[in-house]
């Protein structure tokens, strides 16, 4: 597996939902300009199988 800590990440939007789960937001890596953000990518999380 490739490292890719301190590397950075591409421009992006996405849809996200809010944490307690009552919206859907539309976020962008310019939302959090001048803010530490870590990242994670797991598939399965909200997989409905």
């Amino acid at each position: 597996m490739e490292r890719i800590v301190g590397l950075k990440a591409p421009d992006f939007k996405m849809t996200a939902i809010s944490g307690d789960g009552s919206k859907e937001l539309t976020v962008s890596l310019k939302d959090y300009s001048r803010k530490w953000l870590v990242l994670f990518f797991y598939p399965l999380d909200f997989t409905f199988v």
